[in-house]
């Protein structure tokens, strides 16, 4: 207060004295007038007033406006006014129309009287409890005072909203405000809000944010909206950057669908106004906030993947080949494809298969690639499409495959009618345009990144150089072009080219010893190389000297010493004898030490502000910190400490071949095992059907014995009253519906031994699959452990097979039973028959039923004979499986005791070694003190006697293998 009360004493005397005084009085009739016209006016009059004379009102007046809110809240209109009024003295809007001489001195004014207003956290309450009152006058003036606090002290106006109660909640009624006024100043007002702030955008975010503002882009139009739509992807960029949670939160409610309706641009594309463009690229952008190579791997691959299954990426590419689209969305579309393909297979094969709508159609990549080595297109265009063919490869072996094979001969279309995308990066490399070198040198880099199969492929490409001379190979002319230098003319950077080919030779040869092999085999390189290195050129040369210390230094630490003139060793001496190893660990450091280094190693997308400054690409600044400490080292290491590493890479490498045929192994027996169990769980599955149909069977013979016990008492009763006519015609009515029924029942009892057969029939190949497949797999150890468990099963099986047996024994018991039966029953029918003549005709209808009823039964007795016989078969067999696997386990159990006995063999010869070790230790040590004894006693040690006994020692050593070999280790 004081210092705008100092502000204010400064001004210059005049005019403004009067309307101090009427401003002094305005501010006396609202702080003491009872009436509550009196002060309506007079805050009216302090409005009107604010804009002009805004020091004077915001000193005098601020005090009695606050007091006025809180105590005249009933009155809608007096609460506006000193909102208004308020809202002109903290904003700075009305700075433009001041005159220039006092615009530095007001330039303070508004985060002044912002730090006066919010010293009171209570004013703060007190203007979110106002924006609840719905009345336009209240509700409109507190919205834009309290977004002019925010803009003039963010952090501590939104500390205050923070830990008010409900603040949040109640600024989140406002986009729900039916009048689109407040609704829209309600966005700029949760902007402010939501600016670098994490945990009011989580709260606005819970709010249910999300929803309403894809509602209010949908309802204005989308991409064909108006600046409200601008205001409502700013908020929503404000919610989901660097914000995982509300990230996580935008996906799991399904928000990422609702985008695509954006991207629907039709296919005139003639209506591009200016803020249809600019609404397109913040949605795009917004688009790149959730799948930026910045944020969590795992979020960004679950919001790839939502993209592709709701089909914007589809929708993104149609933008992609479309016609007619501006430079600057047509750039910002193909970054965005970028990142959404960047690292998922699913995403990077489908923008495999786009094809642009051209005649023939070409693939996009190749249409892409066009533009990139192009030099007339622009050069944010041509950075955009490196980037797109880096994502597209980026973890994708299968894509990398694919350009590497357009290189190869096999695959290079003899006709010439379509341009592959290999042939695109090799014109792109050898142009006479240094940008285009530099693209195609980093995206064919990109295509061998991290795939040794690849770098090998490659060395197998040939190129026609001229007519009339032989092909080269793609690594000599790379290293002749590098060997040139500036003798070629070129347009752009001087020492854009060599960079480019030095990256991509560096990757090239990096992890792959057999690139390195065809490197050095060229005798010139090498040469060279330590000539560039050597020289003392300017600082422009430098980071060239470097990239070539770094190509030398992988061309020994990757070397294999197949070329005897290019060995590890005689390389690090000629750098020694050349260059000297401090000179090239420093030159080796230029690299790292380059201000365009740390700035490429930021982030992956190529993004320079012109030409001159592409000179490194991102995963190649990883390669170089990767490899630089590795071959600093391999340079100071001694013949002696590169033999011990190779023997320790070598023991590794056996290691982890046995590590790896042990895995292999597991795996296979873990398959066997599971082929294993589904055949006994089918089996135990067979069994149960077995038992199931047995226990029917049961149940069905029991109502045949009732039903044959019920038909003899009826035919007894009929003996007893056989005068009666009308009696023996009610039997001769009875008997053949009985006799019918057991018709019936026997038919239905071969169907169920028939069924019994055939369940039997599956359960016998079953078994047969079974020993086949424990017949091929006896001799791994495995198979051991699933044939104890599989004898296991045999066993219960066999157990149930006999269960099985005795029932259809029992039952074929019961059949003879009810066959001695019947025939009582037919020769108490023959009996009957001859007492009345009258059923004469009913005795051949039963005879002719009775016999039928026994053939069936014979041909039951027959099948049940052949399912003893089938029962009895597959017993034997279980034994013999069983036999099999016994001798299995025997074998399995030899191998296990001859493997202990070699492990202990080789513990004993370590140990052997060991002492071996430790007393030529002792030994040398003692002759050493008898030594240094004989020249303490003044016996003189002569050198010739010291070089015999040397010389000798070393006969003995070569004499003694086993000692060469410790001294060796």
């Amino acid at each position: 207060m004081n210092f705008l009360r100092g502000v204010m004493g400064g001004q210059s005397a005049g005019p403004q004295h009067t309307e101090a005084e009427t401003i002094q009085k305005l501010c006396d009739r609202v702080a003491s007038s009872t009436l509550l016209d009196d002060r309506r006016n007079a805050v009216r009059a302090l409005k009107s007033l604010s804009k002009k004379y805004r020091l004077e009102v915001g000193i005098q007046a601020m005090e009695h406006l606050i007091h006025v809110l809180q105590t005249d809240r009933s009155d809608s209109e007096i609460i506006g006014y000193a909102l208004d009024t308020l809202y002109n003295i903290i904003s700075n809007e009305e700075e433009e129309e001041v005159e220039e001489n006092s615009t530095r001195q007001s330039e303070d004014l508004g985060s002044q009287f912002t730090e006066i207003f919010i010293k009171q956290q209570e004013n703060v309450t007190l203007l979110l409890s106002l924006l609840e009152e719905f009345d336009f006058h209240v509700r409109w003036p507190g919205v834009k005072l309290l977004t002019s606090l925010l803009k003039q002290l963010g952090p501590q106006v939104q500390q205050i909203i923070l830990v008010s109660p409900m603040g949040v909640s109640r600024l989140m009624d406002l986009l729900a405000d039916s009048r689109e006024v407040i609704r829209n100043d309600g966005v700029l007002l949760l902007q402010a809000l939501t600016r670098s702030n994490g945990a009011i955008q989580k709260i606005v975010a819970f709010e249910n944010a999300f929803e309403r503002l894809l509602d209010i882009i949908s309802e204005e139009g989308n991409s064909d909206g108006g600046i409200v739509v601008e205001d409502c992807l700013i908020l929503l960029q404000n919610l989901l950057k660097n914000n995982n949670s509300n990230q996580n939160f935008f996906k799991e409610g399904s928000y990422i669908q609702r985008m695509k309706p954006w991207f629907e641009v039709g296919d005139e594309n003639s209506g591009w106004s200016a803020q249809k463009v600019t609404n397109l690229h913040l949605m795009l952008q917004l688009v790149r906030v959730l799948v930026s190579p910045t944020n969590p791997p795992g979020a960004t691959s679950s919001c790839q993947k939502a993209m592709f299954q709701c089909g914007l990426l589809q929708q993104l590419c149609t933008i992609l080949m479309a016609t007619g689209v501006p430079a600057d969305i047509l750039t910002e579309t193909i970054n965005t494809v970028s990142e959404v393909i960047r690292g998922c297979q699913v995403n990077q094969d489908y923008f495999a298969s786009v094809n642009a709508p051209s005649n023939p159609p070409r693939p996009a990549i190749v249409v892409l690639l066009m533009s990139m080595v192009n030099e007339r297109q622009p050069f944010v265009l041509r950075c955009a499409v490196l980037y797109c063919f880096q994502c597209f490869l980026y973890k994708n072996q299968k894509g990398q495959g694919e350009i590497v094979s357009t290189l190869l001969p096999s695959t290079i279309d003899a006709t010439g009618n379509s341009v592959s995308a290999g042939q695109l990066l090799c014109g792109g490399l050898f142009s006479t345009d240094s940008l285009s070198n530099w693209c195609a040198a980093v995206a064919l880099a990109h295509a061998l990144q991290e795939n040794a199969t690849q770098k090998e492929q490659l060395l197998r490409v040939q190129l026609a150089t001229s007519i009339g001379n032989p092909p080269v190979s793609l690594l000599q002319q790379c290293t002749n072009i590098l060997s040139q230098g500036d003798k070629i003319d070129r347009r752009g950077s001087k020492i854009q080219t060599r960079v480019g080919l030095l990256m991509l030779l560096c990757t090239w040869l990096s992890n792959c010893p057999i690139a390195v092999t065809h490197f050095l085999h060229n005798s010139a390189n090498v040469p060279f190389l330590t000539g560039q290195i050597a020289e003392n050129l300017g600082e422009e040369e430098q980071l060239v000297q470097g990239l070539c210390a770094l190509l030398l230094g992988i061309s020994i630490y990757f070397n294999d010493n197949s070329l005897e003139s290019y060995m590890k060793e005689k390389l690090k001496q000629l750098i020694e004898k050349r260059i000297g190893k401090e000179n090239f660990i420093e030159k080796l450091g230029f690299i790292s030490k380059h201000e365009l280094y740390s700035r490429a190693s930021q982030k992956p997308q190529p993004n320079f502000p012109s030409p001159e400054y592409m000179i490194f690409d991102h995963e190649f600044t990883k390669l170089v910190k990767e490899l630089e400490g590795v071959i600093t080292k391999a340079i100071y290491k001694s013949s002696e400490e590169d033999k011990k590493e190779e023997e320790v890479k070598k023991t590794l490498e056996q290691h982890d071949n046995i590590v790896t045929h042990y895995k292999n192994m597991i795996r296979e027996q873990d398959l066997q095992l599971e082929e294993l169990r589904q055949q006994v769980s089918t089996l135990k599955c067979q069994n149960e059907q077995l038992q199931t149909a047995v226990t029917q069977q049961v149940s069905q013979i029991q109502q045949h014995k009732d039903q044959y016990n019920l038909l003899k008492i009826q035919l007894g009763k009929d003996n007893q009253h056989q005068g009666s006519y009308s009696e023996g015609a009610q039997m001769n009515g009875i008997q053949p519906e009985e006799i019918g029924r057991l018709r019936e029942e026997i038919e239905e009892l071969k169907r169920n031994q028939e069924l019994l057969q055939s369940q039997l029939t599956e359960k016998d190949s079953m078994i047969e699959n079974m020993k086949s497949s424990q017949t091929s797999g006896t001799n791994e150890q495995s198979s051991a452990i699933v044939s104890a468990r599989d004898s296991e099963q045999v066993a219960e099986l066999k157990q149930e097979l006999a269960t099985l047996k005795s029932q259809l024994n029992s039952q074929s018991v019961e059949i003879t039973k009810l066959q001695t039966e019947k025939q009582e029953l037919l020769q108490k029918t023959e009996a009957f028959a001859k007492s009345v003549e009258v059923q004469g005709e009913t005795e051949t209808i039963i005879a002719t039923k009775t016999t039928d009823v026994e053939g069936r039964l014979s041909a039951l007795l027959q099948e049940t004979k052949e399912l003893k016989n089938e029962i009895k078969a597959l017993s034997e067999e279980r034994t013999a499986i069983k036999e099999q696997l016994d001798s299995s386990n025997s074998t399995i159990a030899i191998l296990q005791t001859e493997k202990d006995k070699l492990e202990l063999e080789i513990t004993d010869s370590k140990k052997e070694q060991d002492d071996l070790l430790v007393l030529l230790a002792d030994q040398d040590q003692k002759i050493l003190s008898l030594k240094n004894k004989l020249k303490d006693l003044g016996h003189p040690v002569e050198e010739e006697d010291e070089l015999e006994s040397g010389d000798q020692e070393d006969e003995d050593d070569e004499s003694e293998d086993p000692g060469k070999d410790l001294d060796h280790i």
